[in-house]
């Protein structure tokens, strides 16, 4: 079985389309069909649906990628491995994150990383949906939600502590408040998804549904529209620390810490088999953000 077939299948799996899976890996239209056509050959199946205006996996494709997945990451390890580990990660890492997160905390390290690993090449998505991995072909998912698939690993880069705060301008036309119920009166402004709040008390969880008079589904405009005095809100240090720093925005109810179990994981598809290129990106972002992030020092 040809890997650079393999390759090539996974690429239009991802694209669904012939020639531009071709053009990624420097093959004519005529030679990606040719190296399909091949592979479907040698293992007596159609993986691919061909139509004049789409393309799209077979049930038997559908089954076939994350094989084939497999056998590129292991073929990319064996590589890896000649030499005591002296050859360098290469080819395309395919990574999907947050769209507020990569923005702040991982697009500003990539010159680095790639100064480091000059044989890679990175297709970065930045989205706040839930991205299936395998569907998209994507390597690596930085996410700040809870594990639910079973058949993914995950690994921790960083925490996410989450404040409550508020503009001092928005503080000083109408007071702190005091307690947790006083927020039930109070202008709020929410993340979409983050319906309830729930505090630690010292008689336990306290949750409120906040008043929202604004409700967004980006991070960072939450906490624009709160550093501009519209409300009181939730957000992730790493999100606000520079506005923090600057003092537009300001903790509010210290004492009533927020219940949060939310961090920053690297999540990879499961396999006794980690890919050179995987491993390299995790091992640079856990060192770069360390056991205490850059954000969490203000």
């Amino acid at each position: 079985m040809n890997i650079d077939h393999l390759k090539l299948f996974v690429r239009i799996a991802v694209t669904n389309n012939i020639s531009m899976a071709g053009k990624e890996l420097g093959l004519s239209p005529a030679v990606s069909s040719a190296h399909i056509n091949k592979l479907e050959e040698g293992l007596g199946v159609r993986l691919i649906h061909r139509t004049t205006r789409q393309v799209s996996l077979t049930e038997e494709g559908i089954d076939f990628l994350p094989h084939a997945q497999e056998v590129i990451a292991s073929v990319e390890l064996a590589r890896a491995s000649i030499g005591s580990g002296s050859v360098s990660p290469q080819g395309t890492l395919r990574i999907t994150a947050p769209a507020s997160f990569g923005r702040m905390h991982i697009v500003p390290a990539l010159n680095d990383f790639l100064a480091c690993y000059p044989d890679l090449t990175l297709d970065l998505r930045l989205s706040d949906s839930i991205i299936d991995m395998v569907e998209g072909g994507f390597d690596i998912a930085i996410r700040n939600s809870s594990l639910n698939d079973s058949s993914l690993v995950a690994r921790k880069l960083a925490c996410d502590n989450r404040i409550l705060c508020a503009s001092p301008t928005y503080l000083k036309k109408h007071g702190e408040p005091e307690s947790i119920d006083d927020l039930v009166a109070r202008d709020c402004i929410g993340l979409m998804g983050l319906e309830e709040w729930s505090f630690e008390t010292p008689e336990g969880q306290q949750r409120i549904k906040p008043r929202n008079l604004l409700r967004m589904d980006n991070g960072e405009a939450v906490r624009d529209a709160c550093a501009r005095g519209i409300g009181i809100t939730i957000c992730s240090v790493w999100c606000a620390y520079e506005e923090l720093k600057r003092g537009e925005l300001v903790p509010v109810l210290e004492g009533f810490p927020l219940v949060s179990d939310t961090a920053i994981w690297a999540v990879y598809p499961s396999s006794r088999l980690l890919a050179p290129k995987v491993r390299a990106f995790i091992d640079f972002f856990v060192k770069l953000y360390g056991d205490r992030p850059y954000w969490e020092v203000h």
